[in-house]
């Protein structure tokens, strides 16, 4: 019997994800086309975990040629979804590799359709330099080599386990960008400015290094996050080393957030039973998950985080804490509306009214209706216009 041609089976396992992506519209030039067929994914990612559907807890199992078998590992491999490589910033025992859950991940190769979004929307022309936050396993920085060079490719990680891996799967593949190890808000130090920034992380703002070492004129592609959701995906042009300006292009995205700014451990205090004042809401807590009020209800309350309590009677509340103003409020069902409980520095639950008036006020757009201005004092997502209502985000 003949051992498989594993190369042979990837490529067209390649072909056929360029086909999936660009019968998606995800896929749209030739260049970025051939980098798809031409980057073997398999090799950046020997070995991952895979989320299950089973239900209860989310569950990730281990992925490997020797547990699965080489074809179903060629085929996740290949699928279009985010294979996880690392859980709570701690590397993985793959001596005995076991099912995790309850965990947090910290590493992944992102599911291929979002990255190859991203660097359609980058705009990379040939002699562009470009600088990446978040390399990961180096998937979308291979990408980035084939289509322009290895030389105009920089790539930051956090990380040292994550950069090293990465490091020896791209050297392996035949690629040999600059990677860099540290903390990628700061920048990419000693790199010249480059003509196009992307990161493959969330963060809550633009840090101000990423501005300052684009090119005036270039552009920056970054997923914007709260401690409550994901803003979205949003491109920048860059005016000065201050000053950048553009719009969300969509809503969708959920990049893991910069480990720099991951929320506190603690949600706060729970409010005393008599604690705040009580009036009637005509909003319930849905209004902290739906696609687009969630937005808006993030950009009103950029310190907060919420979740859902039980009470002895089986009554469900929900929570809206935010430490920082030791501010709080509780949502709970009150006949066949709701009732806020709230109190604190700030009231969470008003703002977050003010804020949804104004966005209906707007005929209630998606995340594309809104845009970001990053100047030297501060950075404001807007509704509509530049001038029209908006919110500032957290530095």
């Amino acid at each position: 019997m003949t051992e498989p041609d594993v190369e042979s089976i990837a490529a067209g396992l390649r072909r056929q994800l360029a086909d999936r992506l660009a019968a998606a519209g995800r896929l749209r030039s030739p260049g970025w086309r051939a980098a798809v067929e031409a980057v073997p994914r398999h090799e950046l990612v020997p070995r991952f975990y895979a989320e299950t559907d089973a239900p209860g807890l989310t569950t990730w199992v281990p992925v490997t040629p020797e547990l699965v078998g080489l074809d179903e590992w060629l085929r996740l491999a290949y699928a279009d979804e985010t294979l996880i490589t690392q859980f709570d910033g701690r590397e993985i025992d793959w001596a005995d590799p076991q099912p995790v859950s309850d965990a947090h991940p910290t590493s992944s190769s992102t599911l291929p359709s979002l990255v190859v979004r991203m660097l359609e929307d980058l705009r990379v022309e040939e002699g562009h330099r470009v600088t990446e936050y978040g390399t990961g396993t180096g998937y979308s920085t291979a990408l980035m080599c084939h289509y322009l060079a290895d030389d105009r490719v920089t790539s930051v990680e956090t990380d040292p386990h994550v950069s090293a891996r990465a490091d020896a799967n791209l050297a392996r593949c035949g690629y040999r960008p600059r990677l860099l190890i540290g903390d990628g808000l700061g920048g990419a130090p000693g790199c010249p400015p480059a003509h196009r920034t992307i990161a493959t992380m969330g963060v809550r703002s633009i840090p101000a290094a990423w501005v300052r070492q684009t090119r005036p004129g270039g552009l920056i592609v970054a997923t914007l996050r709260g401690w409550m959701r994901s803003l979205g995906l949003v491109r920048l042009t860059v005016e000065d080393e201050h000053t950048a300006h553009g719009r969300f292009l969509t809503g969708d995205p959920t990049f893991m957030m910069a480990r720099q700014q991951d929320a506190p451990a603690s949600f706060g205090m729970l409010p005393a039973p008599d604690e705040g004042a009580t009036r009637d809401t005509r909003y319930g807590p849905e209004v902290l998950t739906m696609p687009d009020s969630g937005f808006v209800a993030q950009l009103a309350l950029p310190h907060a985080r919420h979740f859902s309590l039980s009470a002895d009677d089986g009554t469900v509340s929900t929570y809206v804490l935010d430490a920082r103003n030791d501010a709080f409020a509780v949502l709970t069902p009150d006949g066949d509306g709701w009732a806020v409980r709230q109190g604190g520095r700030v009231l969470l639950w008003d703002a977050i009214e003010q804020a949804l008036a104004l966005w209906q006020d707007a005929a209630s757009p998606g995340p594309t209706g809104f845009g970001l201005t990053v100047t030297p004092d501060a950075q404001h997502v807007w509704l509509a216009a530049p001038d029209g209502p908006s919110w500032r985000l957290p530095a």
